[in-house]
This record gives structure tokens, sequence and C-alpha cells, in this order.
């Protein structure tokens, strides 16, 4: 029998998703209910924000939107049907379900990535080459930065899910909370070397290759911060950075733990709770770590209230 047989008999998979703790699903579909609705709420302001306030029309502000944008986006492709599971028993997803949440899920979070470089780029532009600031970071050039991330998004996702889904099911019960690659090779047939090969290949492109840009604007930054003469402009440049450095912090320090390692340490438990921390706690996290360090976000934020309040 062929592959794409053998893939065609499989009609659908069984998440296991938190079935250790079924006695306090009730308590985890409220807890994480709540932190959903709060995460769109919080994200959808930061682009409120931007959208509305003339003063928030900068380069910096406008991959800060698109950030809040991917972020409520990619909890929306495993929030809703995790939440949908914690009621249901079995909780059954498509196959076709499962390509495409698959395919959304790495389509967000490695845009995410390429984003999260670029924010780290215009930094490196703003504090190395602040008089060639507005020049070399025009609006068309923002605009290109993040259709590259949105385009290598989509290209990521979709070699992954086309490669996954042509390959061989022997099963269907898959222990983890959604549809990611490393518990579904888990189901496949046969030997995985060479998939296992290209998810850590493609995550080292996806994920590492942002990550060495990152670092490398961040030594361009920090020699710059050194040489100036006064401490409070070394504070200031600093502050500027250190809400990114944080989330970037947060979100590869999750992802490179999750998809730059082999099958053979896949661990159910420790993985769905990485999983949880970079589909649910980051994205709940990075908008409070940007408002609540940022002085120009907090007045704009005045700025909504008080218009809220004399309507």
């Amino acid at each position: 029998m062929s592959r794409q047989e053998n893939t065609t008999n499989v009609s659908g998979f069984i998440l296991v998703g938190f079935d250790e703790t079924q006695e306090f699903h009730v308590l985890i579909f409220s807890v994480l209910l709540s932190l959903y609705i709060i995460t769109l709420i919080t994200n959808s302001l930061i682009i409120l924000l931007v959208k509305s306030d003339p003063m928030l029309n900068t380069p910096m502000y406008f991959f800060l939107m698109h950030l809040a944008y991917l972020e409520a986006c990619y909890m929306s492709v495993i929030i809703p049907k995790l939440l949908e599971n914690l009621l249901v028993n079995p909780a059954v997803i498509s196959f076709w379900g499962c390509a495409m949440q698959m395919f959304f899920f790495l389509f967000f979070g490695v845009a995410e990535c390429f984003l999260l470089a670029v924010m780290a780029f215009d930094r490196y532009i703003a504090i190395c080459h602040p008089l060639r600031y507005t020049t070399i970071m025009n609006r068309s050039v923002c605009w290109k930065m993040v259709t590259g991330s949105y385009i290598c998004g989509i290209v990521v996702g979709l070699v992954h899910t086309t490669v996954t889904f042509h390959l061989p099911f022997c099963g269907v019960i898959v222990d983890h909370i959604f549809c990611e690659i490393q518990p579904l090779l888990e189901l496949v047939c046969g030997d995985t070397f060479l998939n296992e090969v290209q998810v850590i290949g493609v995550a080292m492109m996806a994920i590492m290759l942002p990550f060495l840009l990152i670092i490398l604007s961040y030594i361009g930054i920090i020699f710059t911060i050194i040489r100036m003469p006064v401490l409070e402009s070394r504070y200031k440049a600093f502050s500027t950075c250190s809400s990114h450095l944080i989330v970037v912090t947060l979100f590869y320090g999750t992802a490179s733990s999750m998809y730059l390692k082999p099958k053979s340490s896949y661990s159910p438990s420790v993985d769905k709770l990485l999983s949880f921390s970079y589909t649910v706690v980051t994205p709940l996290l990075n908008p409070i770590i940007y408002s609540l360090r940022n002085k120009e976000i907090q007045g704009s934020m005045r700025k909504l209230w008080k218009k809220i309040i004399w309507l």
C-alpha cells in the first residue's frame, strides 16, 4: 500500500490534551477562557492605539501592531479547539482540520520569529544610526519587512504541513494539546529520521536565523550604548530595547526547546507545558510587558480613556 493510501485511511485524530487532569477540566477551561479573552482584548487594544494615535505612527509601533495581530491569530488557531476539547470526550479533530491547525500555527509562529528579528533591526538603526533612521526605515521598507515575515511563515507552514500529512500514520491518538509536528511524528509508520532532520533543519532556519539576526543587532546596540557619554542617554537607549529583549527571551526560549531536539527526547508532559507556554502565556505577557514598560503606550491609553469618558 502506498503512503498516500495509508494517509487517507486516517480520517481524524484524537487529541489527548490534558487527559491526566480530567477532574480539573472545568477549572482549566475557565482559566484558559479568561486568559484567552484577556489576551485578545490587550492585543486588540494595542492595535487600536497604534491605528488611532498619530504619536504612535512610527516603525517601532507599526511592527508592534503586527506583533499584536500575529499573537491574537496565533492563539486563536489553538485555544478555541482546546477549549472545546476540554468539554468533549473523546476530543476529535478531522484529518484536514489537524493539517490546517498545524499550517496556521506554523505560519503565525514563524512570521513572529522573523518579525521579532525585524523589530531588533529597527532598534539597531534607531540607536546606532539615528540621523539616518527615518530614511532607512521608511514606510515602504517597513511594509516589505512585514510582508517578508509573513511570506517566511507561509513557506515554512506549507513545507512542514505538506510533508507531514503525506506520511503514513499508524495511529490516531495524539498525546498533545493540538496538532504539532513532534507528537504527530510519533504516529508515523517506520523510520522518521529524515523527517526529524527536516524538522530540525527548517527550525534552524525559522528560529535560529532570526535569533542570530537579533543577537547581531543587539551586539551593535550594546557597543553603541557603551560609547554614549551621558548615563541618562544610555538608560533611555536601553529602556527602548528592554521590552523587546524580554519578549524574545520568552518566545525563543520555549520554541527552541521544543523544535531543536530529536523525537527520541519527546516527553508528552513536558512538551505540553512548553507548548502551553508559547501558545498561551507568551501572547498574554507580551502586550502587558510592552504597555507597562512603554510611556508612549501608557500616554496613548490615557488619551483613549479620556475620550471614552467624555463621549
